[in-house]
């Protein structure tokens, strides 16, 4: 059972509401076809608590009602501890690239972030908090299949969640924070991996970075963003373009 679930269900019908409801102002000079075609979607966006194992969940749900979804994706945010909540710029892009791609897309805040209850838990708990949606999603798309996203500490909790899940198909890693974090559990994940990395990021600097993902078992990608910290400053369309190209294929191989 997945318990009592408070739902708020909004949809759009002009431009300029579409554009506003899924929180983009105006469009930036670079970017503008994927608002474009954001812009000509019906989104539909549920407002949701999600019962989750230190209390409730705060989350965002996005799809496309008159399209039929080929996968649904989970996208966790960057660390609670510093500032890091399922609005993060880089987190918003990537679950754009997965609406674009035709996902069924569901943001959530961690534990003691926003409206969520309960308070940090250095990775352990949310990682349980991961599952808590995930289970949500599985169970609201059943018949779909999963990917998961992550930026930063998010990469880790949503890497670490779906090479041990067997509902998940694909996994997105934004962002890696390999000079403080464990990877090693993707050494013998065979499941297709897409990893997007700033070359100035000095989380995960580059030479590291390349020596952590030499490690991942087959199938991997590597998608290098020149010149951007660990934020992606001024080059985010690059990442939504990574991830709704990745999940875009995905969609398309054999089930």
């Amino acid at each position: 059972m997945l318990g009592r679930i408070i739902q708020e269900s909004l949809r759009t019908s002009t431009s300029a509401a579409r554009l506003a409801f899924v929180g983009v102002a105006a469009p930036p000079r670079s970017g503008k076809k994927i608002l474009g075609m954001l812009e000509k979607m019906p989104i539909m966006i549920e407002r949701l608590t999600i019962p989750g194992p230190a209390g409730p969940l705060e989350a965002l749900l996005e799809w496309d009602p008159e399209r039929p979804a080929p996968l649904a994706v989970l996208v966790c945010h960057p660390h609670p501890l510093f500032g890091g909540t399922m609005h993060n710029k880089v987190v918003y892009r990537a679950a754009k690239g997965a609406l674009v791609a035709g996902a069924v897309t569901l943001r959530f805040n961690f534990r003691g972030v926003g409206n969520s209850g309960g308070g940090y838990d250095s990775g352990i708990g949310e990682r349980d908090d991961a599952r808590a949606a995930l289970d949500y999603l599985s169970g609201r798309f059943p018949t779909l299949p999963l990917a998961m996203i992550g930026f930063s500490f998010g990469s880790l909790v949503a890497l670490a969640v779906g090479a041990s899940d067997e509902r998940v198909r694909w996994l997105v890693g934004l962002g890696l924070p390999v000079e403080s974090s464990d990877f090693s559990f993707l050494g013998d994940c065979r499941k297709p991996k897409l990893i997007v990395q700033g070359t100035m990021d000095p989380f995960g600097p580059r030479e590291k970075l390349k020596k952590v993902f030499d490690t991942f078992a087959e199938p991997k990608e590597l998608r290098w963003v020149e010149g951007v910290d660990h934020f992606f400053t001024g080059k985010l369309e690059e990442v939504q373009s990574a991830v709704e190209k990745f999940l875009a294929g995905a969609a398309k191989r054999p089930k």
